[in-house]
């Protein structure tokens, strides 16, 4: 129950000396580790940080790319494609942290851009192979992550979408020559974006 459905202690909570509800508010933040991250970068930090977070986190990406290319061989493997599955779930989960901190769309969508460009091309031999639950749970999750892409390129404004275009194109034209290409028109995603 909120507290905003409990008028009498909202008032209560409100009524309260500065320094008993400043203590309040300390303890409750501590609570929530995202919510102390987003006050850190609000609070404390500058664009220079943002940079610096958007560097970090792209070098972490890569390098967790790198990391499992070195173990996802070319053999035919269910567990190469669980495994592929888990990379693209936690390296995007990696993203939402950072757009939940930041609220940086442009260093969203390159991310989200690099996951898929990383995935559809180092790793096509095991998005090619065929062990129906495994495979189609890991084509479903990577169309939809290319329609969210997707989605969140339309919303940029004008000249920005220009710089990503070349590269969502590639991946979009990629996936269009992978098993990947009935999920996409499922999603009425365009083989040639404008």
């Amino acid at each position: 129950m909120s507290v905003h459905q409990q008028p009498e202690l909202k008032a209560a909570i409100l009524a309260l000396p500065n320094k008993e509800k400043d203590k309040l508010l300390i303890r409750l933040i501590n609570k929530d580790k995202l919510l102390i991250k987003k006050l850190h970068f609000e609070l404390l930090e500058d664009e220079a940080d943002l940079q610096l977070r958007v560097d970090n986190l792209r070098d972490q990406l890569r390098e967790l790319f790198a990391n499992a290319a070195k173990l996802l061989t070319n053999k035919n493997s269910l567990s190469n494609i669980i495994a592929l599955n888990k990379l693209v779930r936690q390296t995007n989960g990696m993203v939402n942290e950072h757009e939940k901190i930041t609220k940086d769309k442009v260093s969203e969508l390159e991310f989200r851009l690099l996951i898929l460009e990383e995935a559809l091309t180092r790793f096509a031999h095991i998005i090619d192979q065929d062990h129906l639950h495994a495979s189609h749970k890991l084509h479903q999750y990577l169309a939809a992550r290319i329609k969210f892409a997707y989605g969140k390129w339309q919303k940029l404004h004008e000249d920005l979408r220009f710089d990503f275009r070349e590269d969502l194109q590639m991946i979009i034209s990629t996936a269009y020559e992978s098993p990947l290409a009935s999920y996409l028109r499922y999603h009425h995603i365009p083989e040639n974006i404008e």
